[in-house]
């Protein structure tokens, strides 16, 4: 991909002369395509391609259809429904491969030596034709393991996809690569809600995703289309910090993992602190990591408290649950669920539980 970077970017720049809004079509099938709330929770990654991008800058037609090949989409006059749109400076993205391989369908299988990418071609071709940019998208991976290993199901499109990327000079997103790192890293277990696992229906597939999964797999093509295009940056609504290339844990320091604490397992009973009244429970999450903060949870039981002391770092407290009644500097607050406290340094506070409820309180400030 990167013999072909070059020349891809110095067609894509003139891009950005153009007056906005930009538009980006999608020609593909299922896992791009949109659903209404009766089809709740399955979701194609097409439908969240518009939350990453400012609107007035980029606008998203998504014409992804379920069910759909490279030629059946063709012969439903669908990529007709795109040609009668499609405009200079316009971005195609094209991604087909999950029905071409349906070998018992005639209507929609496509053989992956020869008429699949003969049937991509016409895709790209009708895009340059109308001076718009195509981009291929290889097919998304599916959520299959065996025996603990995530299975390729789509290589042979893959490699097909790739090739005609090669040979005609086209851009390529290789989405089936990221989401198999993507997967990859989640875990057969950690993955599941990311795809249509709905119980109470009996409904269990790998192919399809959840509205969290599409919105996963729609930053992936974001992240990838934004290498192609680096001016784009300036037109995201939604950070793109999804970076799945490196394998999970990989650059983790061994002498300081990262785990999960249960709470229950480190709970301490104490009197209030500072002069407080009690009983309080001090949950002091990662107390023997040496972090440069402290995150601490303390539950105030009835008629508990913090009680008046003179502060010496950056504090924030943050009430989760119950009622209080702070002062900070001599003033009086009353407290409740959601309200977030700050105290700076040199400031004067003090928190009191009221009420029947205890008063959880998360804690966070410098450790040194």
């Amino acid at each position: 991909m990167q013999r072909i970077l070059l020349p891809i970017l110095l067609f894509l720049a003139p891009l950005a002369t153009h007056a906005a809004p930009h538009r980006v079509f999608i020609a593909g099938d299922s896992t791009a395509a949109e659903y209404g709330p009766d089809r709740a929770p399955q979701a194609g990654w097409g439908q969240a391609l518009q939350s990453y991008l400012d609107p007035a800058q980029w606008q998203v037609h998504n014409h992804a259809k379920g069910g759909r090949s490279a030629r059946s989409f063709i012969e439903e006059k669908r990529l007709d429904a795109i040609a009668a749109e499609l405009k200079p400076g316009d971005v195609l993205l094209i991604g087909f491969g999950h029905n071409d391989a349906k070998f018992e369908d005639p209507t929609r299988y496509n053989d992956p030596a020869q008429a699949y990418p003969q049937y991509l071609l016409r895709y790209v071709q009708l895009a340059r034709d109308k001076r718009a940019t195509p981009i291929l998208v290889t097919p998304a991976a599916r959520l299959l393991y065996d025996f603990g290993s995530l299975l390729d199901t789509h290589g042979l499109y893959t490699q097909a996809m790739k090739q005609l990327a090669q040979q005609e000079n086209v851009a390529l997103i290789d989405l089936n690569a990221r989401s198999s790192q993507w997967i990859r890293a989640l875990g057969e277990q950690g993955a599941r809600p990311y795809f249509l696992f709905v119980p109470e229906q009996n409904k269990a597939d790998g192919t399809h995703f959840s509205v969290a999964g599409a919105n996963a797999v729609a930053c992936l093509v974001v992240r990838e289309w934004v290498g192609l295009q680096p001016e784009m940056k300036g037109a995201l609504k939604r950070d793109i910090d999804c970076d799945v290339t490196q394998p999970a844990g990989q650059g983790a320091d061994a002498a300081k993992p990262s785990r999960v604490v249960h709470e229950r397992d480190i709970a301490v009973s104490q009197p209030g602190p500072h002069g407080g009244a009690g009983p309080t429970t001090a949950y002091p999450f990662f107390a023997e990591d040496n972090l440069p903060f402290v995150l601490r949870k303390r539950v105030l039981h009835k008629g508990a408290g913090i009680g008046l002391h003179p502060q010496h770092k950056d504090e924030i407290y943050y009430i989760v649950s119950g009622q209080g009644s702070y002062v900070l500097d001599g003033k009086q607050y009353d407290v409740a669920a959601g309200d977030a406290l700050l105290t700076r340094v040199g400031s004067v506070h003090a928190l009191q539980q009221r009420g029947e409820q205890d008063l959880v309180v998360l804690l966070a400030y410098p450790s040194r």
